[in-house]
């Protein structure tokens, strides 16, 4: 595997280390990408993500609203806080900004966990862990390790697997511009240097 980048936290002396994101992924500018991308893109909340002295991430909210109220998505799906949408999510249910923060970092866990394991290479790999992990938020882990970029991200071919992502613009059978949007960023953040 590929060695963390330079950011990346160590555990310290004497505590039991937790799973972060930053650890899954090798990169702490990756975690700190995600946790203020993903509430941009789900909810359209502006939040700062920094590292507190322990190795986890503190979000603070900035501006934007939150959805600390169970809601349905785009294509009907009870959703919580920042696009958070399991089974245990029901219409009505309230959160704290704690428990939003908490239930997005287990939900990128997830996330991340599902993309390296069929994606191996990826791991410090910061930009395209962040375009990658995104991805996989919106469209599921399984989709991913089935798509054409992880074939290519596999045979070494970061480039061209950036490129398809904006294949993945549909939700609920048709085309979203906020979707098309979206993919275009993920794309951009991918091919951020990447050797020509």
């Amino acid at each position: 595997m590929p060695q963390p980048d330079k950011g990346s936290s160590v555990p310290m002396k004497g505590k039991v280390p937790t799973k972060t994101l930053a650890g899954v992924l090798g990169s702490v500018a990756a975690a700190l990408a995600l946790f203020t991308m993903v509430p941009a893109e789900e909810s359209g909340r502006k939040v700062v993500a920094t590292v507190a002295p322990t190795g986890t991430i503190v979000v603070k909210h900035i501006s934007g609203k939150q959805y600390l109220k169970a809601y349905l998505d785009a294509v009907g799906v009870a959703t919580a806080c920042d696009g958070i949408a399991t089974k245990d999510i029901k219409l009505g249910q309230t959160y704290t900004e704690a428990q939003c923060t908490t239930m997005l970092e287990r939900e990128l866990i997830v996330h991340a966990e599902g993309v390296i394991k069929c994606i191996p290479n990826v791991y410090g790999r910061t930009n395209q862990a962040i375009a990658i992990v995104s991805l996989a938020y919106n469209v599921g882990v399984s989709m991913v390790c089935k798509s054409s970029i992880a074939r290519f991200w596999n045979a070494g071919q970061w480039r061209a697997g950036c490129d398809f992502f904006p294949r993945y613009r549909f939700a609920g059978g048709r085309v979203l511009p906020g979707l098309v949007a979206r993919r275009a960023r993920e794309r951009e953040i991918c091919l951020k240097e990447l050797p020509r």
